[in-house]
């Protein structure tokens, strides 16, 4: 009924000239109150039960990178704190079959979620005396050879904008406190074959305004559509995707709460050629504006390629 678990990254940035370094991605430990660990507490660093993609592991996950319009709520995915988790044992088992089978879950985070955390997000320090909350509500359904998965989750607090984050000469709260809330919906039909994952979030939160060149509490809104379609060949998986994404609204996290508006399409296809290795290649076609203090005017349309292999284990 205790169960840690600790993962490191060795592969960091600790500035945007200071590659690999190592840090603390996850460490915690879980503790049941019952034998069959349906009602658990999670104690430590750990992902916050916000958003489906933003829970789902890179192995689990067919995009590159999480979108823009959901992770900007939780760069990094963890924080510090104190979760409560609960599902009845058949639920959980199906959570672990989602992932074991390849079918894109996002792991055990219960059917019911809820908790406090600092809000700085992982490996900083907290810098108010004031938590984070979060609650999550995910339940999926059989529906003949299909299975869905619907959810409702929420946070609020109050977030510290850093210091070191802000440009000499921007305009800003006297205590650098900015409401940050968020609600969001998530629909995920998984693939057997055809698949979808729908996200959609709104809410408040610190955002550069190159107009008055100050930081203000603004409303911000946006989410994501991925559709894709599994072929199984003998051992081999092959999954072509395509996701629209749109975020409007601001990034806490980085430097003078950037201002951004987003319209990426991204086509893809992911092939498992074992369950231990998978490649992907991804073409993006990038529309965005993304704007600070240094960069008041700042709007940037462009494509890329990118490749990555990845090994599981």
């Amino acid at each position: 009924q205790v169960y840690f678990y600790v993962q490191p990254d060795f592969a960091s940035a600790a500035s945007t000239d200071k590659q690999h370094f190592a840090q603390l991605r996850d460490a915690y430990i879980d503790v049941g109150l019952d034998s069959k660990n349906e009602f658990r507490f999670r104690i430590g660093q750990s992902k916050v039960p916000y958003g489906f993609e933003n829970m789902q592991s890179s192995q689990n996950r067919l995009p590159l990178d999480r979108a823009d319009a959901t992770n900007s709520g939780v760069a990094n995915e963890r924080d510090l704190g104190i979760f409560f988790y609960w599902a009845p044992s058949h639920i959980r088992t199906l959570y672990s079959e989602l992932v074991r089978s390849g079918l894109k879950g996002s792991g055990d985070y219960g059917v019911i979620g809820v908790g406090a955390y600092n809000g700085q997000t992982a490996n900083q320090y907290d810098l108010n005396n004031d938590n984070h909350v979060a609650a999550r509500i995910s339940y999926p359904v059989k529906i003949k050879n299909q299975i869905i998965e619907g959810s409702v989750q929420a946070y609020n607090g109050k977030f510290i904008l850093p210091k070191s984050n802000l440009s000499s000469g921007v305009k800003y709260k006297s205590d650098l406190s900015y409401t940050d809330q968020r609600a969001a919906v998530s629909f995920v039909l998984y693939p057997k074959p055809f698949g979808v994952l729908a996200e959609y979030n709104m809410g408040k939160g610190p955002e550069y305004n190159s107009v008055t060149d100050s930081i203000e509490t603004k409303d911000l809104t946006g989410g994501f559509i991925t559709l894709c379609y599994m072929t199984r060949i003998k051992s081999h998986v092959i999954t072509p995707f395509v996701r629209m994404q749109y975020y409007s609204g601001g990034k806490k996290h980085e430097r003078d709460a950037r201002s951004y508006s987003v319209n990426d399409s991204e086509l893809g296809i992911e092939w498992q050629a074992s369950k231990n290795f998978e490649l992907t290649a991804m073409y993006t076609i990038s529309n965005r504006r993304y704007e600070d203090h240094l960069l008041p005017s700042n709007k940037q349309d462009g494509s890329l390629l990118r490749l990555q292999a990845q090994l599981n284990f």
